[in-house]
């Protein structure tokens, strides 16, 4: 049985942006589904979390909502990225490569490694 987490904090924008990036135009519940099916199902997307998120990067040009009909043919508010998106998805990308690579070191380090 998988337990799930949920997503660590700081990390759920790059997920959104590239989720967006790679599929195109999507809903809330679309995007969090995304995230959860790429990650194996080991993550939850909190709703509480991911909409005031959405709003954070609409409010600050890194992404664009239209309304249109769901799957269902519900009225849903679609995310797309924008110029400014792409932007700010390489820099995210670069600052958690970057990120990655520095803990990778800490969990290689040895004590002889120090001497």
């Amino acid at each position: 049985m998988k337990l799930k987490k949920d997503v660590q904090q700081g990390t759920l924008a790059l997920m959104v942006l590239k989720t967006l990036d790679v599929l195109g135009p999507l809903h809330g519940y679309g995007i969090a589904r995304r995230v959860e099916q790429i990650s194996g199902e080991l993550l939850s997307v909190n709703q509480g979390t991911l909409y005031p998120l959405l709003l954070r990067l609409e409010q600050e040009g890194a992404i664009s909502s239209e309304w249109g009909p769901s799957e269902n043919n519900r009225r849903a508010r679609f995310y797309r990225l924008t110029r400014a998106g792409h932007k700010l998805l390489e820099a995210e990308k670069r600052d958690w490569e970057q990120t990655a690579a520095i803990i990778a070191r800490f969990l290689d380090v040895k004590a002889q490694d120090l001497a």
